[in-house]
């Protein structure tokens, strides 16, 4: 294979010799798209022929990124990822990536093609109608699913080069990220507010345990052990496209057992009692179910857990926080009363205690202190 570096303006190619076009008669050559340096054309070059020289080499076509995610890459990733995943791909995909970028030459893409995107949409990404910017995070998923899918195709031959790893996404702090929770008083004044409300033993064990709403709408009662006073999270159901479904956890850890107090108990308790009466009224058997289910015996919806809670917050005098904010109270409730990081960190079913302490080292600062005064009493005395 015969090949040579030409450059444009200000871009360099990889030029290739293909043969000979039986429809003309004339050479063949594909100009592959290399960059801004001529170092990175070589380099681009050299993978071309040694391709050729494997018999790897592929003639790229015409397809545009946009037709590359959904028809070819999308259905091949569902087969290999959570159906969760497989969503949030193509939400991606229909929402931020096609509508600015999706017509772009897939061979032609740019990495100042994703930096023009990225800036867009943390200027005016949202969908919804309310205008403005998504969130770093938000844009910083928008780039992994670029980078996965231009990943693939350089592993397939389809692209030469992914630019997505030179692109420059928006980064993300963890020590900038704003965390709001409660306090014990405000936690308490909240359960006391929804007491006679239908979902409030599912915000109760949500406070009380640190899970997520994904484990806590999954939880069955098989998986409950009043007598010895603890739960074992083992599964989570997930909305896809509204539809509920039973899926594996977050991660290995997330697997977890966790112990409960005395008053989440007796609130089980009650709640496991008024559920098979309405049971038994209604004619139904058996009592292994989800421990929060409608009538019909499916699960809540993930989404109407979420969507309840925020109307619960435009109600209340309390500072406003996200659902998933009662998970960060625990957390934050219970370093603060001197609680390991480690144990913490297996309530919570964190990946490491390492993590722990990194979401959570706005909690820090006054341990640290206290940790500080006590050494000194203990060398030095009162």
């Amino acid at each position: 294979m015969r090949g040579h570096i030409a450059k444009k303006g200000n871009r360099y190619y990889a030029v290739v010799y293909e043969g000979i076009d039986a429809a003309t008669g004339k050479p063949r050559h594909r100009w592959h798209a290399a960059g801004e340096t001529r170092k990175g054309a070589e380099k681009i070059l050299g993978d071309l022929v040694k391709r050729m020289h494997d018999g790897d080499y592929r003639s790229p076509d015409k397809i545009t990124l946009g037709d590359y995610l959904l028809e070819r890459w999308l259905p091949s990733k569902r087969t290999r990822v959570k159906p969760s995943t497989a969503s949030a791909y193509e939400r991606n995909i229909r929402l931020h990536i096609n509508p600015n970028i999706g017509l772009i030459p897939l061979q032609k893409l740019q990495p100042e093609d994703l930096d023009e995107l990225y800036v867009k949409l943390l200027t005016e990404g949202k969908r919804n109608g309310t205008g403005g910017g998504l969130s770093a995070k938000s844009v910083r998923n928008v780039h992994a699913t670029i980078q996965s899918a231009l990943s693939d195709a350089t592993r397939k031959g389809t692209v030469f080069r992914n630019v997505a790893d030179i692109a420059d996404p928006p980064s993300i702090s963890r020590s900038g990220r704003s965390m709001n929770v409660w306090n014990g008083d405000q936690l308490r004044t909240f359960l006391e507010a929804i007491g006679d409300h239908e979902l409030y033993p599912l915000y109760f064990l949500a406070a009380t345990t640190g899970m997520r709403r994904g484990e806590i709408a999954g939880l069955r009662w098989r998986n409950v052990d009043l007598e010895a006073a603890r739960l074992t999270v083992n599964q989570q159901v997930v909305s896809v496209e509204y539809e509920l479904i039973e899926a594996d956890l977050k991660t290995a850890s997330s697997r977890r057992t966790i112990d409960l107090d005395e008053q989440t108990i007796a609130m089980l308790r009650r709640h496991r009692r008024h559920q098979l009466e309405d049971r038994m009224a209604t004619g139904q058997r058996g009592d292994d179910g989800f421990v929060f289910a409608k009538p019909d015996g499916t699960p809540v919806h993930p989404d109407l857990i979420s969507q309840t809670f925020q109307r619960f917050m435009t109600q209340s005098d309390l500072p406003t926080i996200r659902l998933h904010d009662l998970r960060h109270t625990h957390a934050t409730i219970l370093l603060q009363q001197n609680i390991h990081p480690k144990v913490v960190s297996e309530r919570l079913g964190h990946s490491s205690i390492a993590f722990t302490m990194t979401v959570y080292q706005h909690v820090m600062p006054g341990m640290q202190a206290e940790a500080a005064a006590t050494f000194g009493a203990a060398v030095f005395g009162e």
